[in-house]
């Protein structure tokens, strides 16, 4: 099989059958579906072996509940271990695929030799597939810092994409961490000098309020915006090791202004114990965050210009400045 295909499932049997048909629909033929139920307390794992046992490119892996993380990573694992794929991708149990995304996917990085091939993706709560493609596709050929900045969002999620396989050799997700392909994804992308990007909707992203995602995507605050704020600070560490300065310097205000936004929900909000250790990570990273001249300076971020921040980090030495300020004033 050229492609091997990576179905993390968990507590999704209203939507895992729209999803595996979906792949099993393919006008693309040569490729396996490994299906990882990851202990899900419902009848996933029945669904999964059924659909099994009508398909032989069909793979069930049952694991204990590890999360996506673990489930993906399982998967993943038996792909390199079983399997001659040569391209690897994921799709979330409650979304499901245009039924030319492997065709098409594959011959955009054929064509432009790329490692990675990525498409556009629709947000959709209905069942709606857009079959009618434009007759010439719109793809582009990226480096893949203009990539990430053009496309953040796409860029970071692991779904959507065709990789080459041998890319997980080194690289995993990280287990125990919500947000993990903000951990993840980049280190794939800047291996590679170039990815081709497919302008048309071939990804169907289901809004689940029920799914994993829910309550992590947004301005508002959750706390799997601790493990988002932590992905971005190891971003800003690559970027800035990297040299590749206008990332760097974007992800900078993405990472500042986030951390002012939870800040200021968590101050509004009741004062449990467990939003006392929030509020406290975050306010260490922003603390360390000032310590970086070079980031300060980029945003102008000085007393004068955020006064109430500072007044919320440094409550103490503000005292102190805002007396002093007073008697040079007299």
């Amino acid at each position: 099989m050229l492609i091997s295909v990576v179905v993390p499932v968990y507590k999704v049997e209203r939507y895992l059958s729209r999803c595996i048909d979906s792949i099993l629909n393919q006008t693309f033929n040569d490729f396996e579906l490994i299906l990882v139920d990851d202990g899900s307390p419902d009848s996933c794992g029945d669904i999964c072996e059924k659909y099994a046992k009508t398909d032989n490119r069909i793979t069930v892996i049952h694991r204990e509940n590890g999360g996506l993380s673990a489930a993906r990573n399982s998967g993943i694992k038996w792909a390199l271990k079983n399997s001659d794929s040569e391209w690897i991708t994921f799709v979330d149990s409650d979304d499901w695929l245009h039924p030319d995304y492997l065709k098409i996917l594959l011959e955009c990085a054929k064509k432009f030799n790329t490692e990675v091939s990525v498409c556009n993706f629709l947000r959709t709560s209905d069942n709606a597939v857009n079959s009618m493609l434009e007759k010439k596709l719109n793809v582009q050929k990226q480096s893949c810092e203009d990539f990430f900045i053009n496309y953040n969002l796409n860029a970071v999620v692991a779904w959507g994409k065709l990789y080459k396989k041998y890319f997980f050799e080194d690289i995993l997700y990280p287990e125990g961490r919500l947000h993990e392909d903000e951990f993840t994804t980049y280190k794939i992308l800047f291996q590679c000098d170039y990815t081709c990007f497919v302008d048309e909707t071939l990804y169907y992203y289901f809004i689940n309020s029920q799914g994993i995602t829910s309550g992590m995507t947004g301005g508002e605050w959750s706390p799997s915006k601790i493990d988002f704020i932590d992905a971005l600070e190891e971003r800003i560490s690559y970027f800035k090791r990297k040299k590749l300065d206008n990332i760097w310097e974007w992800q900078i205000s993405q990472y500042f202004w986030s951390i002012c936004s939870y800040l200021k929900f968590l101050t509004s909000i009741s004062n449990s114990d467990e939003n006392q250790i929030y509020l406290a990570h975050l306010k260490k990273s922003l603390r360390c965050f000032f310590k970086d001249r070079k980031a300060k300076a980029l945003l102008k971020i000085s007393i004068e210009n955020y006064p109430e921040i500072y007044e919320f980090l440094y409550p103490d030495i503000m005292k102190i400045y805002w007396k002093l300020k007073g008697l040079f004033k007299n």
